[in-house]
C-alpha cells in the first residue's frame, strides 16, 4: 500500500512544495498519497494549486488531499511533517518589537532569548493537539517530523507529553560544514570530515579533518580571518571559536543572541554584526525577510502556476532531511545526517532527557545515535545555559506556568544581561496579553486576566523608543523588484504564511493502521 504522508501547516508555500517534490523524487514514493491541512484555506489552495500542477506536469500518479480539518488529514498518515508557525507574522513582530522596548535586541527570535520562548508558549500548545490526533487517528507507529521553531522545545514536548515518536530537522549543520570546507580552500564540503554535536542552534565542530590531517582551532580561525567574506559577515562566530577552540553551526545573526556577550549594550551590536544580510545579525531581520516574502508570493502567485519548472527528478532534490528519512525507512537505503533527538548518552555532558543535535544514520529499523562522549567544557556549559531555559519554557507552555515562563526568561542568558527582574516580570506580562490569543492554555487558567491587572496598575518599564540597534525597513514588493531582490523574497517566503493558530476540526473516522516499524526515536 502506498504511504501516507500529512503536512501540517501546509500553506508554508516554498516548503511545503518543495518538501513534496523531493519525495517524489524517490522512484519507490511516486505513489504516495499527500494530506495538506492548514488553518488557511488561502494559503492551502495556493499551495495545493501548485503541487497539482507538479503532478499533471510529471505525470506521477501521487494524490493529494487539502482540508481545514487536521483530523482528517491525519487519518491514517505514516509520516507527518509539521511546518508551522504558530501565530504568523502578527505574533512574530511581537516577539521583536515587545523585548526591544525593554532593551533585548533580537535578530532572529525563534529558538530561545524572549522571542523564541513565546514562540516555545505558542507552538507547545499546538503540538500537544497536534500528538492527540496522532495517537487517536494515525499508524500506530507515525513519525513525526518536526521543522518547526523553537526545535529543542517542540521535539521534547511532543516526546515527553505528546507521547508520539519524534525527530526534529535543521540545516544547520549543512551550511556551517559549508562555511569551514570554503574557509580552508576545499572544493566541497565532501572534502571536509567533521564531528559535529551541541543542541539545535548551538552545534559544535568539535573535529575537523581534511587532507588527511586533524584540523587545529588556531588554523581555522586564520582560515576564517583570511576569507574575504566571512571575515566581515562572521564575527561573533569568530570570536567564539577563538575563546572555546570550536566553530558553532548556527549563524552569526543567531548564535549572537544566544549568549549574553554581543548584543547587551546597543552601541556594541553593530560592532559583531554585519548588514550584507539579514543572518548576520541585523535587529528583527528574519521579521522582515518573512514579511518581505509573504508580501512577493501573494503578488508572484500567478506567475508561479504559469511558470515551467524543474521536472521532479533525483537531479533536482533538495537537502531538506525529512524525504530522506522516509526513503530510508521504506527502502532500506541508509541515509547519514544530523538528528534533534533525546539525549539518552549520546553527549556525555549534557543531561540524558535533553534535546541534542547529534549525528547518526536511518535505516528500515528507524533512526540510530551513536554515542558522541563529551562535548568540550565551554560548549557544554553554553548548551547547558540553553537546556535549563528550553526545560522550564517548555514545562511552563505545557501547564500555562506564568511564574516557571518568568523564571525561564529570568534565565535566558541575552535577557538576563539586559533586563533586571522587575523588567523581565514585566515583558513577559505584556508579551502574554499581546499574544492573547494564541495561548489558551494561559486563557483558561486566567494568567491573561490577571497579567492585564498587573499591567494596568504599574509603572511601565518597557520606555525604550528605540526600533533596534541595527534595524532596515520593510521593502514593498516594487522596491525588491527595483532592487532584484526577488530570489532573495521567495526563498524567505516559505515560512512567512503559515499558519496562525489551530485547527479543531474532527475526521470522519479513527481507523489506524501499523507496519511493525520501531523507530529509535522515543
Amino acid at each position: 500500500m502506498a504511504i501516507k504522508v500529512a503536512f501540517i501547516g501546509a500553506g508554508s508555500i516554498g516548503f511545503t512544495r518543495g518538501l513534496f517534490r523531493d519525495i517524489l523524487a524517490v522512484p519507490e514514493l511516486r505513489d504516495t498519497r499527500f494530506a495538506f491541512t492548514d488553518i488557511s484555506q488561502h494559503n492551502l489552495d495556493m499551495v495545493t494549486q501548485l503541487c497539482q500542477k507538479d503532478l499533471r506536469v510529471n505525470k506521477l500518479p501521487a494524490t493529494i488531499q487539502a482540508t481545514t480539518d487536521r483530523r482528517r488529514a491525519l487519518d491514517g498518515a505514516d509520516y507527518v511533517i509539521n511546518c508551522t508557525r504558530i501565530g504568523g507574522i502578527e505574533a512574530f513582530k511581537t516577539d521583536i518589537d515587545i523585548p526591544l522596548k525593554y532593551g533585548v535586541d533580537q535578530c532572529v527570535g525563534d529558538t530561545i532569548c524572549a522571542g523564541g520562548i513565546m514562540y516555545g508558549q505558542r507552538n507547545i500548545a499546538c503540538i500537544l493537539d497536534f500528538c492527540k490526533d496522532m495517537r487517536q487517528t494515525s499508524a500506530d507507529d507515525v513519525l513525526f517530523l518536526n521543522y518547526a521553531n523553537p526545535m529543542a522545545m517542540n521535539t521534547w514536548a511532543a516526546l515527553d507529553y505528546g507521547k508520539v515518536n519524534t525527530v526534529g530537522l535543521c540545516h544547520g549543520v549543512e551550511h556551517g560544514h559549508w562555511q569551514i570546507a570554503d574557509a580552508l580552500g576545499a572544493k566541497s564540503k565532501e572534502e571536509v570530515d567533521v564531528i559535529c554535536a551541541g543542541i539545535n542552534h548551538q552545534t559544535w565542530f568539535t573535529k575537523i579533518l581534511y587532507q588527511g590531517r586533524e584540523i587545529t582551532a588556531n588554523e581555522l580561525v586564520e582560515a576564517f580571518e583570511k576569507h574575504k567574506v566571512f571575515s566581515k559577515t562572521e564575527k561573533c562566530r569568530i570570536d567564539v571559536l577563538k575563546r572555546f577552540g570550536a566553530y558553532s553551526t548556527e549563524s552569526n545573526g543567531h548564535l549572537s543572541e544566544y549568549l549574553p556577550w554581543y548584543r547587551k549594550r546597543p552601541n556594541e551590536i553593530k560592532r559583531w554584526i554585519d548588514m550584507s544580510s539579514w543572518i548576520n545579525g541585523e535587529t528583527g531581520g528574519y521579521l522582515r525577510v518573512c514579511t518581505e516574502g509573504r508580501r512577493w508570493f501573494e503578488t508572484d502567485f500567478p506567475r508561479w502556476l504559469k511558470a515551467e519548472d524543474k521536472p521532479i527528478s533525483a537531479e533536482h532534490r533538495g537537502h531538506e532531511r525529512g524525504s530522506y528519512i522516509i526513503e530510508s525507512i521504506e527502502t532500506g537505503r541508509i541515509f547519514r545526517a544530523h538528528f534533534n533527538v533525546r539525549n539518552r548518552g549520546a553527549i556525555t555532558n549534557l543531561p540524558d532527557d535533553c534535546i541534542v543535535e547529534v549525528p547518526g544514520f536511518v535505516d528500515k529499523l528507524g533512526i540510530r545515535i551513536p554515542k558522541v562522549g563529551d562535548l568540550p567544557l565551554a560548549c557544554a556549559a553554553t548548551c547547558q545555559a540553553s537546556v535549563n531555559v528550553q526545560r522550564m519554557a517548555k514545562e511552563a507552555a505545557v501547564n500555562g506556568d506564568v511564574t516557571l515562563l518568568k523564571q525561564a526568561m529570568l534565565h535566558d542568558p541575552l535577557v538576563g544581561a539586559v533586563c533586571n527582574p522587575e523588567e523581565v516580570w514585566q515583558m513577559v506580562d505584556e508579551m502574554l496579553v499581546a499574544q492573547a490569543q494564541w495561548l489558551p492554555q494561559y486563557r483558561a487558567n486566567g494568567s491573561i486576566a490577571e497579567a492585564k491587572k498587573r499591567l494596568a496598575n504599574s509603572k511601565p518599564l518597557g520606555t525604550n523608543k528605540s526600533q533596534g540597534a541595527a534595524r532596515l525597513k520593510v521593502k514593498t514588493v516594487d522596491q525588491l523588484r527595483s532592487g532584484g531582490e526577488k530570489a532573495k523574497a521567495v526563498l524567505n517566503a516559505d515560512k512567512a504564511g503559515v499558519g496562525k493558530g489551530k485547527n479543531n476540526g474532527h475526521a470522519n473516522g479513527n481507523g489506524k493502521k501499523s507496519r511493525g516499524r520501531k523507530l529509535q526515536t522515543a
